[in-house]
């Protein structure tokens, strides 16, 4: 008789295995999951996220509910990880030793002055704050603001499991254009969305129009690609 076929580990019965003085090195979408489903792994020594800026609300539940340290880890394709920081307790970024920050970007060891995607904002005692990338930058009204920013506040309403904010192509032309956003957060309504971020953003970058969806078309990393939201918007019922 044929072996039956094992199912893969889950990051559950990975880290079991594992010694104490555990580490789990994962991203905010993966948190965000186990947090819904109410998963507790093995004690753990610390948590560390990467790939994108992770939400208050999720570095807060992991504290509380895993008694485990909460960290950041930022990096970018131009210059590898440079910096990091303890997500509830640090809103700036701590530069790896010999890291600084630069008007244009900042000046990695072995690579000298490095231009990235992403814009900073040098702060006290050599920290410095991640703005968004430059490409997300959106101007409405002569207000700015950064797209992943604006995500990042969405993403701490409550009920919120996930959500984008996009920027219609007419935005730098269109006096009237606003940005749209879509969202994912079950038995919750447009409005209760709206209310929540009311107190968080401008009147002027509130999502007009908001679209509810089940889930967003995300990769295998969690990334979201531009032709992945085109094709959801023609699926997706107008909402405001």
């Amino acid at each position: 008789m044929p072996a039956r076929a094992s199912s893969p580990p889950t990051s559950s019965t990975s880290l079991a295995a594992l010694p104490p003085r555990r580490l789990l090195v994962t991203t905010p979408l993966h948190l965000r999951a186990l947090l819904a489903e109410g998963r507790r792994p093995m004690p753990l020594e610390a948590v560390i996220s990467a790939t994108a800026p992770l939400a208050a609300p999720i570095a807060a539940a992991v504290e509380r509910d895993w008694q485990a340290p909460m960290l950041e880890i930022y990096g970018a394709t131009e210059a590898g990880s440079m910096a990091s920081r303890r997500t509830l307790h640090e809103a700036d970024w701590l530069p790896y030793r010999g890291v600084a920050c630069r008007a244009e970007g900042v000046f990695v060891p072995g690579l000298g002055e490095v231009r990235l995607a992403d814009l900073l904002e040098a702060g006290p005692d050599g920290r410095f704050r991640l703005l968004g990338r430059r490409s997300d930058m959106v101007k409405l009204a002569g207000r700015r603001a950064s797209l992943a920013d604006l995500n990042r506040r969405l993403l701490e309403v409550e009920g919120v499991r996930d959500g984008v904010f996009v920027a219609p192509e007419d935005i730098e032309r269109n006096p009237a254009a606003r940005l749209a956003a879509y969202v994912v957060a079950p038995g919750r309504s447009a409005e209760e969305i709206l209310a929540g971020l009311r107190s968080r953003l401008e009147p002027l970058f509130l999502p007009r129009p908001m679209w509810l969806v089940p889930s967003l078309p995300r990769d295998r990393l969690g990334k979201l690609s531009q032709r992945a939201l085109s094709e959801l918007r023609l699926t997706t019922a107008r909402i405001g």
